[in-house]
């Protein structure tokens, strides 16, 4: 029998993921609607950095969907069944690959993705995805509609919440109260995901820690392969009582666990809400949470895991690809780094601990584990050296965000130093 025939027969769509990479000889994955990982295959053959991302964090970064979108990709995989080739996208590690549309009963389910690293897929492989995006359109639609047995109905109802998956809220809320589904009033959402595959041991001890916490009725969870999420219920009347709840219990978990393997961790917590339909927002916010953390290698200790509190962090992405694509450079900061380099100063982080103390000097010193009169020169050396204005504000935000794009990405930090020479 054909890998074509056994696919239109498996119901198990992870059981199709595999017979469609095994068939093509690449790589695998399959998302959701919302670009949100269903199933990627196991084979040996190598993810890029961007697959890589989507598999830990369950969900393809936000900055590869907008490009996408800014391309005009997503609004043609609305319209059109045929595979799409996607070009490199080499500054965020997007190798060049195959999209296809999945679809069912009209409505686009997902999408499969497939890697073309070292070569492209000919004629018949692409017509060989065409054939069986239909019934991966099915496989998707079945699993987000057809009970789950193994899950048990709660999970599944939490699932339908998370994406937005359900129609009538009167009717949801009856489902709920039969599966014993405790619905909150006021509610956050927190996910713990993995930094890396190898680490994924650790949702075991993590799930151990969650049902040992003491505020046992005050949240629901799933686990995935790489994900513990869950939501966390506040009291009704106390505003912002589910996320001292959510800080709790991640304060709970680094003890716990210790920090050496608490720092395996991602984690992300989305605001609170009251509403319902507003579950999936939390959840989102908390994934971008991850996504940015992701994004920032090696991300800083000190970047919020709050959504509420993430303020600059959710634009380093942005900025960093426009910059990158005007090869724009800051002037006064190409010095200080050449200045750095040629006399082994430090006035480059030493600007940054100042801008992050918001120029209060004593914090700034002590930080930096130095005395005040040598900060003072060095400051004195940054302004001598460079135009920045210390009382601008605007300048002072913009020379700080450029600063976390430099110190936490190694490429974006290079380019500065390709620029000296």
């Amino acid at each position: 029998m054909e890998v074509k025939d056994l696919i239109l027969q498996v119901e198990d769509i992870h059981k199709a993921t595999e017979l469609i990479s095994s068939k093509i000889g690449e790589p695998i994955i399959i998302e959701n609607k919302n670009f949100e990982l269903v199933s990627y295959s196991s084979s040996s053959y190598e993810f890029d950095l961007t697959q890589q991302k989507t598999i830990l964090s369950k969900k393809c970064p936000s900055f590869i969907i907008e490009r996408l979108k800014k391309e005009g990709i997503v609004q043609r995989l609305e319209k059109k069944s045929d595979p799409i080739r996607i070009e490199p996208i080499e500054e965020f590690g997007f190798q060049q690959r195959i999209v296809v549309a999945v679809k069912h009963l009209g409505h686009t389910m997902g999408f499969i993705w497939v890697q073309e690293a070292d070569r492209n897929l000919n004629q018949t492989e692409l017509d060989f995805l065409g054939e069986v995006a239909p019934h991966l359109g099915k496989l998707i639609y079945d699993m987000y509609t057809k009970a789950n047995v193994k899950e048990g109905r709660k999970e599944e109802l939490l699932w339908q919440l998370l994406h937005h998956e359900y129609g009538n809220e009167s009717q949801f809320r009856n489902e709920a109260s039969q599966a014993k589904l405790q619905i909150p009033n006021r509610f956050s959402v927190i996910v713990f995901s993995v930094s890396a595959p190898q680490h994924k041991y650790l949702l075991d001890y993590l799930e151990g820690t969650v049902d040992r916490f003491k505020f046992h009725r005050q949240y629901q969870y799933l686990k995935s392969e790489f994900q513990l999420i869950l939501v966390v219920e506040g009291s009704s009347r106390e505003k912002f009582s589910s996320t001292n709840v959510a800080r709790r219990l991640v304060d709970e978990v680094k003890k716990d666990l210790g920090d050496e393997q608490f720092y395996h961790f991602l984690i992300g917590i989305g605001k609170e809400y009251t509403e319902l339909y507003y579950m999936r927002k939390s959840f989102l916010e908390a994934l971008e949470v991850i996504e940015t953390a992701n994004f920032l290698n090696p991300r800083p200790e000190t970047m919020p895991r709050e959504f509420a509190e993430l303020g600059i962090y959710r634009h380093l992405a942005t900025l960093y690809e426009k910059n990158s694509s005007d090869d724009y450079y800051s002037e006064d900061l190409l010095r200080l780094i050449q200045n750095d380099s040629e006399k082994q100063t430090e006035l480059l982080r030493t600007l940054e601990v100042y801008l992050a103390n918001n120029g209060k000097g004593k914090q700034t010193a002590q930080n930096l584990f130095i005395h005040p009169n040598t900060l003072n020169y060095r400051i004195k050396q940054i302004q001598e050296l460079t135009s920045i204005d210390f009382n601008d504000f605007n300048m002072k935000a913009y020379l700080y965000t450029e600063l976390l794009l430099l110190n936490n990405i190694s490429s974006y930090y290079q380019r500065y130093k390709d620029a000296i020479r």
